[in-house]
């Protein structure tokens, strides 16, 4: 099946052409070649019930007039390698970006974190699989990322055309005003795949929580921002499909609901790469047995295995950037290294997978997506066949159902 629209040749063009002159000088003339771009939208911490709240208009529009379902994210339930599952197809396990905070043992005492550029931008992190933009562009598809996580760094030497390093304070509005201009330019330079990435829903649930009045505010100004392109894109002429996704979803955290590492070991002797719904742990010394004796027992609220132990279900630990013991807290619960500060509020993610307050949104609207498709099962590690099927470029080998989210697109016959 072919998922790229087509117009019907010199009569269609012609018909436009006699539009475009009848046309008020404000409007645009429909796009001359009709092929549809394909924007691909991550909003953070969108949780999947959110767009039940009633908050979203454009968002429930564009659902309706599409596909929605909602969609389990990759373990762990974190930004970063779940931005990078959408765009491979493949588990973090197997993409390599494990976490928002991990170690490789070929880089001793080195450390990847968001908070750090230089390493969160060194290709060495992120050359274990390829995202769509770079086989894209390598088929001579030209691409554009608004901050997707990973779009900054040369990965198999290969940016998009268009990237922008990422900076929190460019507006919502900025980033959505970039795309359309993107989207003016004449065909040979315009983008065939974009990406636009949203933080904001997963900041302040962060802070405030999910069940906050900031949180829904934010789900308002967000939702008002794909309004916006939405009609932007209409003014231009410009078809797409608009495939919206976001990483995970959040959970409410209470400081009564902690567990301190450092009460049941030295705190000298391990080492803690990332904590809070998880802890990710390297004893300080691998002949060490205290911190395997005090972990690999049952726990209230917790469960804890060697990297080679962790349950099947979660594809999870055959990577070697993931921690020799791994533990992971029941939802709700927070795991810390010393006492939790008594102000600890606002939302966090990060737990298992299956959890119902972890589950991500999926959108799909546009010439080439079929209505009302129903959907179960829905995982995030097939997206990326519907993507690269969209784009016009054979998938790589992942991860996903490839016949999963194909079924999503509209028959041939029902294309513009």
């Amino acid at each position: 099946m072919s998922f790229i629209a087509r117009f019907a040749g010199a009569v269609l063009c012609a018909a436009l052409v006699l539009l475009a002159i009848a046309a008020p000088a404000s409007a645009q003339p429909a796009d001359p070649d009709g092929q549809p771009v394909t924007i691909l939208i991550s909003i953070d911490g969108f949780r999947a019930d959110y767009l039940d709240r009633g908050i979203t208009p454009n968002l429930s529009a564009l659902a309706a007039r599409g596909t929605s379902a909602p969609m389990e994210p990759s373990f762990p339930t974190k930004t970063f390698p779940n931005h990078y599952t959408l765009v491979t197809g493949l588990r973090p396990d197997h993409h390599g970006i494990v976490s928002n905070n991990m170690m490789d043992p070929r880089r001793p005492g080195v450390r990847f974190s968001l908070g750090d550029a230089r390493q969160a931008l060194d290709p060495f992190w992120w050359d274990e699989a390829e995202p769509l933009w770079v086989t894209a562009e390598r088929a001579g598809v030209r691409t554009a990322t608004m901050f997707w996580p990973g779009s900054e760094v040369a990965i198999n030497g290969l940016r998009p055309s268009d990237w922008n390093r990422f900076d929190q304070h460019i507006s919502d509005r900025q980033r959505v005003e970039s795309v359309l201009d993107w989207m003016r330019r004449p065909p040979e330079i315009r983008p065939r795949f974009v990406a636009l990435y949203f933080d904001v829903i997963d900041t302040i649930g962060h802070h405030f929580g999910p069940d906050s009045p900031e949180l829904n505010a934010a789900l308002t100004e967000v939702d008002g921002q794909i309004g916006y392109l939405i009609d932007g894109l209409a003014a231009l002429r410009r078809p797409a499909d608009i495939i919206v996704v976001s990483d995970h979803g959040m959970r409410a955290v209470d400081a009564a609901q902690v567990i301190d590492l450092d009460t049941m070991l030295d705190p000298n002797s391990y080492l803690l790469i990332d904590s809070g719904p998880f802890a990710a742990i390297e004893p300080a010394a691998a002949t060490d047995r205290r911190v395997y004796d005090a972990l690999l027992t049952p726990h209230d609220h917790m469960d804890c295995w060697q990297k080679d132990d962790i349950p099947a279900r979660f594809a999870y630990g055959s990577n070697p950037r993931v921690a020799e013991i791994f533990c992971l807290a029941e939802p709700g619960w927070s795991i810390v290294r010393g006492a939790a500060p008594v102000e600890m509020a606002g939302g966090a993610h990060g737990w298992d997978n299956a959890d119902p307050r972890m589950q991500a949104l999926f959108i799909a609207a546009g010439p080439r997506i079929a209505a009302n498709r129903a959907v179960s099962g829905l995982e995030n590690v097939d997206v990326y066949a519907l993507l690269a099927a969209l784009v016009g470029v054979a998938p790589l080998p992942n991860d996903g159902d490839d016949d999963a989210l194909v079924l999503f697109a509209a028959p041939e016959s029902q294309s513009p």
